[in-house]
């Protein structure tokens, strides 16, 4: 079963607990969970998506992205809530955990 959708209190609070939690800058805009990363070259942006995508195949749960060489654009939301749910929150910390282990390797 899919998660509900979040209210604007829940996902302003969920974007500060996240934010507070993993020192950075996720926004919420357009009624999406949104943030660019960038990173060394392409090459690192390009492992970075792929090694997200198992995270969001085991989510079963998939980002709108957007890669221009060394940048990735992110705009989350669960589509079929028709908004922003838990799962958003989960796929934006396993994609920050990703972006830090590409990071480290720099």
């Amino acid at each position: 079963m899919r998660p509900a959708r979040l209210d604007d209190s829940a996902a302003n609070a969920a974007l500060e607990a996240l934010n507070l939690r993993i020192a950075t800058a996720w926004a919420l805009q357009d009624g999406k969970l949104q943030k660019t990363f960038r990173f060394k070259d392409f090459r690192t942006a390009f492992a970075f998506m792929t090694r997200v995508a198992d995270s969001a195949e085991s989510l079963n749960h998939h980002p709108e992205w957007h890669n221009t060489y060394n940048r990735v654009q992110v705009a989350l939301s669960t589509h079929d809530a028709g908004g922003l749910t838990t799962l958003d929150f989960d796929l934006a910390e396993a994609m920050e955990a990703a972006a830090a282990e590409y990071a480290a390797k720099t």
